[in-house]
């Protein structure tokens, strides 16, 4: 932004950062079921369905909260809610990390998906805010890399972190920094430079906020990019975010901790494709073969899993960083939501394409529990349950369904050129 002034340049760059380290939590927060399913289901000697349930309390909360966030950062900004974001996830952490029950633990995690809930939509906004343009895609596929530090973290590392001290002493180390980031947020983030200030905004006005809503809800070609959000994101946030380990595990015969690697190495690909698919779309000027390309290779690789077919390491290792790859082509959405609707809104417009991962996560890991339960065979191993390869195949099938809805909604992606393409009329 060429309005900006040296100090505002430099500025900028703090603020993101110090988002990008809440969002960090975020991701972590997320995905840290996976890296302890076998600690969580001895603990709490829970069935998978109800291990999905836990799971995916944090995919319904963030679910619902998803448009008001939107609705939140174009109205007040998002400075208030980072800072009342980071304490109630900080005090949910606190609450799942030292949660004697099941119940309690429900209720920490529940706590938790409020908390990080409102994260990532306003790192959105402060991108729209205080960037320019043309370089949206690319901005947020650095906050994507960044913030995939957290999902790194939630596989390897806190596995190990698990048996060595304990997974309960992790989550109440991560809710105080949760605090610390939460006070961070209010001295250092600003909603926007002066510049933006002078311009209307939308006031917390009901009347004025559901319209907004409304239009962007009413605009067809916010749709297309919000079900590959869905079928993409949520295949992943379901998978990774639970089952990836116990299935490495039980079907290929894999270590705990050479599992655990796999999901990272999947984190890790990732973080790289969002920087990567980010930039190389902003490059070409061109959002939607991108996305058919690689929706379509995500695909592909999930029928291999579906199959059960045994594989040297190396070859499992290459999938999982390829599909961590693939995986980062839905972090395009938001650029595409954000393209096709009023600049004033790219909040809510970003806030309803991400909205349908969440909710299809929030739906399917309990989902995928209850159909392996079905087939259960009644073998335990710890306090856990085990589950043979035919039983894996009818949850991965599952899974892969809603891989393959969301690359087919590619096909339906307008083409923005990479500029808000929205006109009044």
């Amino acid at each position: 932004m060429d309005s900006l002034s040296p100090e505002q340049r430099q500025r900028r760059w703090l603020m993101l950062g110090v988002v990008a380290l809440a969002y960090v939590l975020s991701f972590f927060q997320r995905f840290a079921p996976a890296g302890i399913a076998p600690d969580l289901a001895a603990a709490f000697e829970t069935s998978a369905a109800s291990l999905g349930v836990l799971a995916a309390t944090y995919f319904y909360v963030y679910t619902v909260m998803q448009v008001p966030t939107g609705i939140l950062v174009d109205t007040l900004g998002p400075r208030r809610i980072l800072l009342l974001g980071c304490l109630v996830g900080g005090a949910g952490s606190f609450l799942f990390g030292a949660a004697p029950t099941l119940d309690l633990a429900l209720v920490g995690r529940t706590m938790i998906g409020l908390g990080v809930s409102v994260t990532f939509i306003a790192m959105l906004k402060l991108v729209a805010v205080w960037f320019e343009e043309n370089r949206f895609a690319t901005m947020v596929g650095i906050c994507m890399l960044i913030g995939n530090l957290g999902s790194v973290l939630a596989g390897a590392p806190l596995s190990a972190m698990a048996q060595a001290t304990g997974w309960r002493g992790v989550f109440i180390g991560v809710g105080v920094i949760s605090l610390i980031l939460g006070v961070a947020c209010w001295l250092i983030v600003r909603d926007g430079p002066q510049a933006a200030h002078a311009v209307e905004r939308p006031r917390f006005d009901r009347t004025v906020v559901l319209s907004s809503l409304l239009a962007v809800l009413r605009n067809r070609d916010t749709w297309p990019a919000a079900l590959v959000n869905t079928g993409m994101s949520g295949a992943f946030f379901t998978f990774a975010g639970l089952w990836a380990t116990p299935y490495l595990m039980q079907v290929h015969g894999m270590t705990r901790s050479v599992a655990a690697s796999h999901l990272s190495l999947w984190f890790g690909g990732f973080a790289i494709g969002c920087l990567f698919i980010g930039g190389l779309s902003d490059r070409l000027g061109r959002r939607k073969p991108v996305m058919i390309a690689v929706s379509h290779v995500y695909v592909l690789i999930w029928l291999v899993w579906l199959s059960g077919i045994s594989m040297p390491p190396m070859i499992s290792y290459t999938l999982f960083a390829l599909m961590g790859l693939s995986t980062a082509g839905f972090s395009l959405t938001w650029a595409c939501a954000k393209e096709v609707n009023p600049p004033l809104l790219s909040g809510m417009s970003t806030s309803v394409a991400n909205m349908g991962g969440f909710l299809c996560a929030a739906l399917m890991q309990p989902l995928v529990g209850w159909v392996m339960d079905l087939g259960w065979q009644g073998e335990m191993l710890g306090g856990a349950r085990i589950y043979d390869a035919a039983t894996w195949r009818h949850g991965v099938l599952v899974v892969t369904i809603v891989a393959t809805l969301g690359a087919a909604a590619s096909w339906w992606i307008r083409e923005t050129g990479c500029r808000n393409i929205w006109r009044k009329t």
